[in-house]
């Protein structure tokens, strides 16, 4: 009987190149592709029939943008995670549920192996390794770009030898999109002083005209846009299509990859960077000092572990836990600026805002307190200091 493979499947040169190989060592193909909110209908039946035109015996579509968002996205917005305070993790996050996805459908069908067409030197090869080896350590992992240390001329002289004729003409610039963003990688990406081109972003700078919109949160998810509630999902693909064309969200992120060389990408995030930016301000009126110093370490744990591909680290429940019990006043209006290449935080609106004048207004009137209170106040703090200081005086 023929051994099962499921594959995680894209429909590119590399996968492409697995259904082949596996092909000729006799072995059945499942074909998996995962969509976490960045492929269109019609992407998906395109793909579908390339991975049957290749010879998979089954492909399958997984739909995990619900999931995604429910447990992972919501969680970033809670944390106001930026790696490195730049990038919203948009590939990192979807790789992990692409993974999980992936090793439930191997472990439901008994397969006999699970494979991914990861290079060795990339962040993904980890991702998807860390979630097969947690969810199903008894399937073997097989990666043949990976193992073989294949080039692409290699993979395509390979694929033509099997009666594949595909243009596999590298694209200038690759472009990976999901719910949370899309990253963009070309010859610039690889050198140290160079930004992208204009040209290299998917959306084109087509508004110019300024405008306001509002954010409306509800425990610090999204819930709707302008007015209109709406699920979280639909909302932020919403501020996507309001922000986008703005040409909001563009930047080059610089990090250290799980690997350890360093690893530079350019993203368009408008949605992630403007619901992140209009969630933070949300919180600064509404949660006390220490809340927003103690979210901030669960949020940089959250953000680095997720980056890593160890979602399944107990700890990551820990932090979510943390980061949902922080949330109950973080509800309100936001309202954000919109221009071209820009935005800003105009201000909020909440029942639970903590800059109310009944106590006092900053630098004019103190309501709450005597000027007696803040001068023994003043003093008391300062003791520490004072008993330094005269103790050091020499």
């Amino acid at each position: 009987m023929s051994q099962l493979v499921v594959l995680a499947y894209s429909g590119g040169l590399d996968t492409s190149y697995c259904v082949k190989y596996f092909l000729a060592q006799g072995k059945t193909i499942h074909s998996v592709i995962v969509n976490t909110g960045g492929f269109s209908q019609k992407e998906l039946e395109e793909i579908e029939a390339r991975a049957y035109s290749l010879g998979v015996t089954k492909h399958v579509t997984i739909d995990e943008t619900a999931d995604y968002y429910r447990n992972c996205i919501k969680f970033l917005v809670f944390g106001n995670v930026l790696k490195n305070n730049t990038y919203p993790l948009s590939v990192s996050a979807e790789r992990v549920f692409q993974s999980l996805a992936i090793a439930r459908y191997a472990k439901e069908v008994k397969a006999d192996f699970v494979a991914h067409g990861s290079t060795g030197a990339g962040n993904d090869q980890v991702r998807f390794d860390a979630a097969f080896t947690v969810l199903i350590p008894n399937i073997p992992i097989i990666t043949p770009i990976r193992d073989n240390k294949l080039s692409r001329d290699e993979e395509i002289e390979f694929l033509k030898q099997h009666g594949v004729n595909q243009d596999w003409t590298k694209a200038q610039y690759s472009i990976n999109k999901g719910l949370w963003g899309t990253t963009v990688g070309g010859k610039e990406t690889l050198t140290s002083d160079q930004y992208l081109p204009e040209s290299a972003f998917p959306t084109q700078l087509s508004k110019t005209n300024p405008e306001e919109i509002t954010l409306h949160f509800t425990k610090g998810e999204l819930t709707g846009v302008n007015g209109v509630t709406m699920p979280p999902v639909e909302a932020i693909q919403k501020i996507a299509e309001l922000a986008q064309p703005f040409a909001i969200g563009r930047d080059i992120h610089i990090g250290d990859t799980i690997i350890g060389i360093k690893g530079r990408v350019g993203f368009e995030a408008a949605a992630p960077l403007v619901i992140i930016k209009a969630h933070h301000t949300l919180e600064k009126h509404t949660l006390t000092k220490a809340q927003l110093a103690l979210k901030e370490q669960a949020a940089t744990m959250y953000g680095a572990l997720l980056h890593e591909g160890q979602f399944l680290e107990p700890a990551m429940r820990n932090c979510e836990m943390l980061l949902d019990s922080t949330q109950a006043t973080v509800s309100g209006t936001v309202k954000v600026f919109l221009a071209p290449y820009r935005f800003h935080i105009v201000g909020i609106e909440s029942p639970h805002d903590l800059m109310q004048a009944k106590f006092g207004k900053y630098g004019e009137m103190n309501n709450a307190w005597s000027g007696q209170d803040v001068r023994g106040f003043a003093k008391i703090v300062s003791n520490q200091a004072m008993m330094f200081n005269s103790v050091n005086a020499e």
